[in-house]
């Protein structure tokens, strides 16, 4: 089924265009799947000296870009009862390549992916996810970002022994040592 829309030639109508669903103009795009972002590694890991800017924020050195994948498999080999900050993710991943630090920011965002594609593989009836709740911020704090939100996150982590304590606005595992 298509709509008729008339054309203009010359300053007068012309004969009617037929514009159907299967247009290009019509045509929306698949949406990504987090399973499709986790899988694109866009040419990473990477490892490379840092400078100018980088090099204030982050550090002097080498500094490894990962790829999602990877962060993701270091999720999924933490096993039930034990917990890995970011932080920790990162010093696995530089040890692993060579490089003195990890990117924080790639690393946070590639665990995110990962969380959300584990969510999305649960949701297609996945019953073995990587454990994305077992992954936590700086000092033991709970992710709000990861899929479910904090309720979420603190019902598995509970379920599996660890005791969760809201400081504020912000959620933490009681007892939490990093390190």
């Amino acid at each position: 089924m298509g709509v008729v829309l008339p054309q203009r030639l010359g300053g007068s109508l012309a004969l009617p265009m037929l514009v159907t669903h299967h247009s290009s103009l019509t045509m929306a795009r698949k949406k990504t799947t987090w399973r499709e972002k986790l899988l694109d590694s866009k040419g990473h890991p990477t490892v490379a000296p840092t400078s100018g800017g980088m090099s204030k924020r982050f550090g002097e050195g080498l500094m490894l870009i990962p790829a999602p994948i990877e962060v993701d498999e270091v999720m999924r080999s933490v096993r039930k009862g034990k917990l890995i900050t970011i932080d920790g993710i990162r010093q696995q991943l530089a040890a692993k390549h060579g490089a003195d630090f990890t990117c924080p920011i790639t690393t946070g965002i590639f665990a995110w992916i990962a969380a959300h594609a584990a969510d999305e593989a649960e949701q297609g009836g996945k019953t073995r996810i990587t454990p994305y709740w077992r992954t936590l911020k700086k000092g033991g704090e709970l992710n709000p970002k990861y899929p479910g939100g904090l309720k979420n996150l603190a019902a598995r982590l509970e379920a599996e022994g660890h005791r969760v304590v809201q400081r504020g606005k912000r959620v933490f595992v009681e007892g939490f040592a990093e390190g």
